[in-house]
């Protein structure tokens, strides 16, 4: 049988989205009513004000807020790892300290963005962050979007810092990630669909899915498959969530828009826009292929 030690904040984490009214306010009510759903179809936490969390739309405020709210959803059982990852370094660790007052388990910290700072830059950003409370770490390598990757030889250094324990892994360099698992005991937690089983095969934590956020079932289901020994089921039962990842993920749309037109969780905040009724039936015809194939 295949074993894996369950990371800091659990196995199947989703990175929840954030609920808004019908004029765009956030929906607290919403939000507690996902959390709690998300928990009791499988998700052992949750991962707030992340990418698909609308982060760089919403206010510290609406952070602390949302935060508290899911907090009181789900009790304090459930990891809860708070998105304080900003281009600026005052900023990011003002967002930390909140997080944790507020009732967060973890920090999930992106490599600063726009500026593009050299590696030993990225580092100390990293270093402040975690000397900032007594919270660990994941940190967020999506060099996709950050236009800076944390180079290999980069996490290896921060891994020596006993705050800094896992890694929401987009890099899609899986070589790289088996190098820094092999050396470190880093969590990686896949966050690319495509790789979560991959990137568990390899020994990685676990994953930190959008798609959970509407199939939360399927995607623990996969894990579920390769802890029991049985990995040609988990290559099935990975292949069958295939449809919706790629109409999630890769329709040309953010997984934000397509996860809360499936939802119905209220409009996302401009610059993205809804996605079109043609997209939405696309969407829904996948989504219930994937349910009925069970």
């Amino acid at each position: 049988m295949t074993s894996h030690t369950s990371g800091p904040f659990g196995r199947a984490l989703c990175a929840m989205i954030t609920p808004f009214t019908a004029d765009g306010e956030l929906d607290l009510g919403a939000a507690r009513r996902h959390a709690a759903a998300l928990v009791a179809d499988g998700c052992d936490g949750l991962v707030l004000s992340g990418t698909t969390g609308e982060s760089p739309t919403t206010t510290d405020g609406e952070k602390t807020a949302l935060l508290r709210a899911v907090r009181e959803a789900v009790g304090d059982g459930v990891p809860l790892v708070a998105g304080v990852g900003t281009f600026d370094t005052r900023h990011t660790v003002r967002q930390a300290r909140e997080a944790e007052d507020a009732g967060a388990d973890g920090l999930l910290v992106v490599t600063p963005y726009y500026s593009r700072p050299p590696q030993a830059d990225v580092e100390a950003h990293f270093l402040r962050v975690a000397e900032a409370t007594g919270l660990g770490l994941m940190l967020y390598d999506i060099p996709g979007r950050t236009g800076t990757r944390i180079e290999p030889a980069t996490m290896l250094r921060l891994a020596e810092h006993p705050r800094i324990v896992a890694v929401k892994d987009c890099s899609y360099d899986l070589l790289g990630a088996a190098r820094v698992m092999a050396g470190t005991s880093l969590a990686y937690y896949s966050g690319c669909e495509e790789l979560n089983l991959p990137l568990y095969a390899l020994g990685g934590a676990g994953f930190v899915s959008t798609v959970a956020n509407v199939a939360p079932g399927p995607m623990r289901a996969v894990l579920d498959a390769f802890d029991a020994g049985d990995t040609a089921e988990a290559a099935r039962l990975n292949g069958l969530t295939m449809g919706l990842v790629e109409a999630m993920m890769a329709s040309g749309l953010p997984g934000t828009v397509t996860a809360k037109a499936l939802l119905d969780a209220g409009p996302v905040r401009e610059p993205l826009r809804p996605a079109g009724r043609e997209a939405v039936d696309g969407l829904r015809a996948v989504y219930e292929e994937l349910l009925a194939a069970g």
